[in-house]
């Protein structure tokens, strides 16, 4: 079972993703609600993938991306964006996320995404 990292600064988001992992067999293994306690989270838990917001405080996803893939060049993380941030989320996958997903979500889309960057 693949383990995955939630970040968001919105705790309902968190429940919702965490929701549609769950009911199709993923095991989330732990949640942020800012990049620097996502990278901290990362370094710990090691999970098989991340799902991370863009627009957060303290840290936002953009940094929180290179600093976990400057640590770990293997990690996996699927970038979550609202409408209208494309140049951030083209800078997101320059940095190396594996995809994005688009608010609000769609179950589907969210399990299609994670399929298929855990493979």
């Amino acid at each position: 079972m693949a383990s995955v990292l939630i970040v968001d600064d919105a705790a309902f988001m968190r429940m919702m993703i965490k929701d549609i992992l769950t009911k199709n067999g993923y095991d989330v293994v732990g949640e942020a609600e800012n990049g620097q306690i996502a990278v901290q989270k990362y370094s710990e838990l090691k999970p098989d993938l991340v799902l991370m917001d863009i627009t957060m405080p303290e840290m936002d996803g953009l940094q929180a991306l290179k600093a976990i893939k400057g640590a770990d060049g293997g990690a996996k993380i699927i970038m979550c964006s609202a409408m209208g941030q494309q140049a951030m989320v083209i800078e997101a996958v320059q940095a190396g996320a594996r995809d994005f997903i688009v608010k609000p979500f769609q179950a589907e889309r969210v399990i299609e995404a994670v399929s298929k960057v855990i493979g």
